[in-house]
């Protein structure tokens, strides 16, 4: 746990030019919905062309039927400016409704889409990246642009139409008193893309902050990391580094909503001030004598005016609210255009039946091309149905080379074949159907343990169930729980010993019953008592098929039909127990040390 350290990964930052090609990208995100986004195009056109008109119904009122006391035009008119704000209002929550769902299906789209292309990712992404930031950039930076997505499009075009509609309107009535109005606006929108722009850096750094804040709650707060902290006596200070990037967030969130707060207000009072300024004008113009302006015509500009303010401050804000949300679609776009590392080809080779041979040919295989290779020139053959066991020091490569075989990693040189076909040839499917895997860090879901078993075989029977489970030797345990199958294992299964959680990650394995089985070390994390009943449950797992072995306590493989000792990444000897024995070489002196460590009862 590393309370204060940054995420492992980070991407970098997209410079100013990417900008018009990432707000491209954004709008194709709203392409699958052009059809609804059109119907709320033309109820933003019809509610601004309905608002407008209000104000000519008042110059009406104000000029003609109360000056020549005309009841009937008085009543229509009024009739209409009523009229007017029920078909506003209509139109206002029709087009909310289907902004918003379009805005949540985007939403929906891209969570989905960041969550497929991690779920794509290799391992070795994973062990370089903290949890916690992969989990925040899909709850707080999307969760983040939740306001953008749903209604800034909308009010983008609703208030862009309604400042076109009610400029053109007030060029109509007064074109003098529109350019007074006027006068100001490109200022405002200078003001108002610097406010945007300091936004957008400060956004950046807050989500990266956040992200922090993520990856050490997900750390300190599991099961594990709780255990590790009370018993290193480490609380006190795991809570005082989460008080710091607090603290830290504080700083950035008032920075955030205080970023040109003054420059925005000053907009805010001299859009507020206008009206005076149109009555000013108009008075100073008919001292001067130029031509009259009827009353209703000042009115009705001043009201025109009035309903200007609104939309115009709101795309300014709008436009802030973009920049600001350009730093979270910038970090989402990171994660999307992650490279692949393992891909399946476009034609993959499908296989109905699959024996089980593996094949290691030639392989080499290196992390990022960093330092030297952690398996060179690697030539085994485990013929299918056969058990192969690979031993040897810490760091010879060992679990590396399991993990070629289901391609959690891909081979940097040589290949791994099964059944004569190279793993990368093979469609995921088959891949996943041919190789079951069991390591030492058993991983259980915190749901119950029929959902768990589930996982290997979602549509799997009651008795298929419990056929696996006793197969793991774990049957008699669950079913002596209160809640049978249905009892819930808890956070990463710690309701369970670890024995009894390997026995389970056993019976989900059975129960998915893949031709070759890789055991990357299932068992030593166990006592020896616990271990050998583990290792009956391997046994009967490990029965017709092919089977490799991981180990460390060399007592689990000695019936293997072969044995490999690989040391920094090569192969050093192979043969039977018995043949590696008399070879007296690394095997034989791994034997001897298990020996002087083995527990005398």
């Amino acid at each position: 746990m590393h309370p204060d350290r940054a995420s492992v990964w980070t991407a970098p930052a997209a410079d100013a030019g990417e900008q018009p090609r990432q707000v491209r990208r954004i709008l194709k995100l709203f392409r699958p919905y052009r059809g609804r986004l059109a119907v709320v195009g033309l109820l933003v056109g019809a509610a601004s062309l309905v608002s407008v008109a209000t104000p000519f119904l008042l110059k009406e009122i104000l000029d003609v039927a109360l000056p020549e006391g005309r009841t009937g035009l008085l009543s229509l008119l009024a009739l209409g400016m009523i009229l007017g704000a029920v078909l506003t209002s209509v139109f206002g929550v029709l087009q909310t409704l289907i902004s918003t769902t379009v805005g949540q299906r985007v939403m929906h789209d891209l969570r989905t889409a960041v969550y497929g292309r991690l779920q794509q990712m290799s391992l070795a992404f994973f062990t370089r990246t903290r949890t916690g930031e992969v989990q925040s950039r899909i709850a707080n930076d999307i969760g983040g642009m939740q306001a953008t997505v749903t209604s800034t499009a909308t009010s983008l075009v609703s208030n862009l139409t309604s400042v076109v509609a009610t400029v053109v309107a007030m060029v109509v009535l007064d074109w003098r008193l529109t350019v007074v109005s006027l006068l100001l606006l490109p200022v405002f929108v200078w003001i108002s893309r610097r406010v945007g722009r300091e936004r957008r850096k400060i956004t950046t750094r807050r989500q990266k902050q956040m992200a922090v804040m993520a990856a050490t709650v997900t750390e300190s707060l599991s099961v594990s990391g709780i255990l590790l902290g009370r018993t290193m006596g480490r609380s006190d200070s795991l809570t005082r580094a989460f008080a710091d990037e607090s603290e830290g967030l504080v700083d950035l969130e008032v920075k955030s909503n205080m970023a040109g707060r003054w420059r925005m207000a000053v907009i805010t009072i001299v859009m507020a001030a206008m009206p005076a300024v149109i009555y000013w004008a108009a008075g100073i113009a008919l001292q001067l004598g130029g031509a009259g302006v009827s009353l209703g015509t000042i009115v009705a500009f001043v009201s025109l005016q009035q309903g200007l303010f609104r939309p115009t401050v709101s795309l300014l804000s709008t436009g802030v609210q973009i920049q600001s949300s350009l730093a979270l679609f910038q970090r989402i776009f990171e994660y999307l255009d992650l490279p692949v590392d393992i891909t399946e080809r476009k034609d993959p080779v499908r296989l109905d039946q699959v024996k089980g041979e593996v094949r290691f040919e030639g392989v080499e295989f290196g992390y990022d091309g960093k330092g030297g290779p952690v398996l060179d020139g690697i030539d085994i053959t485990v013929p299918a149905g056969s058990s192969l066991a690979v031993v040897g020091p810490t760091g010879a490569g060992k679990s590396t080379l399991g993990h070629l075989v289901p391609r959690l990693y891909d081979v940097t040189g040589g290949r791994v074949t099964l059944d004569g076909v190279d793993v990368r040839d093979l469609d995921f499917g088959t891949l996943a159907r041919a190789v079951g895997v069991v390591s030492q860090e058993t991983y259980l879901f915190h749901a119950s343990v029929a959902e768990n078993l589930r996982f290997a075989k979602p549509d799997a029977t009651e008795a298929e169930l419990e056929a696996a489970a006793r197969a793991a030797q774990i049957h008699d345990h669950i079913a002596a729980l209160p809640d049978g199958y249905d009892t819930v294992v808890g956070e990463r299964g710690h309701r369970f010993s670890g024995g009894e959680k390997q026995r389970l990650a056993l019976a989900r394995t059975i129960l998915r019953d893949p031709p070759v089985l890789v055991l990357d070390e299932a068992t030593s994390a166990l006592d020896t008592r616990t271990e050998a009943a583990v290792q009956d449950a391997i046994d009967a797992l490990s029965a017709n098929r092919t089977t490799i072995t991981i180990a460390h306590r060399l007592s689990t493989v000695r019936d293997a039909d072969r044995i490999v000792v690989l040391d920094s990444g090569r192969l050093a000897e192979q043969g039977t127990h018995e043949e590696l024995l008399a070879l007296d070489g690394r095997y034989a002196a791994l034997v001897r040390r298990d020996a002087r460590l083995e527990p005398t009862m």
